[in-house]
């Protein structure tokens, strides 16, 4: 068998749409990204066991029959191995399409306001900062004095109580 350049143009698209769904917000695109690369897998692992050839099963092919002939079984579990990992995490994804929908009635990841605080911080390591010189609502509740009771305004805290 000669090689062509189909198989591997056709993994490389399904690895490229893959993860462009992947990136996006929609939790039913980052669906259909991830069983494209799953699927994109499985055609790379059926690449790698070579040219169809005979079963790999000795009894069937007969006593005469030459283990070159035979195809590598190999790639075939670990194909069966990745459709099964695949379905469980689609399972698991597709379950957290629903949550989403029926709590928030939309599929779409929002922007998170926590994380872009975070991500305009400066590259500062947590280990060499000290707590004492980071803004107040930057702190840990630490100190027991930061601690807000029911009869103190507190500023850190929205409207002054918890």
């Amino acid at each position: 068998m000669t090689p062509t350049i189909v198989l591997p143009v056709i993994i490389g698209g399904l690895y490229a749409a893959g993860v462009y769904l992947l990136l996006d917000r929609s939790l039913t695109r980052v669906l259909l990204g991830f069983l494209l690369l799953g699927n994109a897998t499985n055609v790379l692992l059926l690449s790698t066991g070579g040219a169809a050839a005979l079963a790999p099963i000795l009894g069937l092919a007969g006593s005469e029959a030459d283990p070159e002939d035979m195809s590598d079984p190999l790639p075939q579990a670990l194909i069966l191995t990745a459709i099964v990992i695949t379905f469980g995490l689609s399972a698991f994804l597709l379950a957290l399409v629903h949550r989403s929908w029926r709590l928030a009635h939309r599929e779409n990841v929002e922007r998170d306001e926590e994380d872009v605080r975070i991500a305009a911080r400066s590259g500062t390591d947590a280990d060499e900062l000290d707590p004492d010189e980071l803004a107040p609502e930057d702190r840990p509740w630490t100190v027991a004095d930061d601690v807000p009771s029911d009869d103190v305004d507190h500023p850190r805290l929205p409207g002054g109580r918890p």
